[in-house]
């Protein structure tokens, strides 16, 4: 079986306004979103389960309601496909280490933080930051991302889709 996941991160609300309309046209065949944490409230999640259930935690710029409900850190399964997520995943010079140490099992951990895109594979662990959804900081344009689970071959893809 073929799987698509939205993979979303730093939505920062309510100081930016809203998720950007894009985020429905590139996730609508998806049936599952993992946000990565700096949702900054929940009201974030309440929106994306309008397209497709949703999976999150908490990252560093949060309000209580999220810090009361989501949890730093999180595996879960994604058709045989286990994924790990966390908001902060460190220094980028340590991100194979860290994440082989926080999650020594998830074929794939996706993480947030830094709004930088980050898509790499190591060691048979794909590493996914799909940069931020409102503040590309240094980046060109805000970016989002799409993981892609191939059940039968055991390979898993992801694709940053700037926005």
């Amino acid at each position: 079986m073929q799987h698509q996941l939205g993979i979303i991160s730093d939505t920062h609300i309510p100081h930016f306004k809203r998720i950007p309309e894009a985020v429905w046209k590139h996730f609508a065949d998806v049936e599952l979103i993992i946000h990565a944490g700096d949702l900054s409230t929940l009201a974030v999640i309440e929106q994306l389960a309008t397209i497709a259930p949703v999976e999150a935690v908490q990252g560093n710029i949060e309000l209580d309601d999220v810090i009361q409900k989501l949890p730093i850190k999180r595996e879960i399964l994604a058709g045989n496909c286990r994924i790990g997520v966390v908001h902060i995943l460190g220094n980028a010079q340590y991100y194979a280490r860290t994440a082989r140490q926080e999650f020594p099992n998830a074929r794939v951990v996706i993480f947030g933080h830094s709004h930088n895109p980050y898509n790499q594979e190591h060691e048979g662990q794909l590493l996914f930051n799909p940069g931020s959804a409102n503040d590309r900081r240094r980046q060109p344009t805000c970016s989002i991302g799409k993981l892609f689970i191939d059940d039968e071959s055991g390979n898993v893809r992801g694709e940053i889709i700037p926005i």
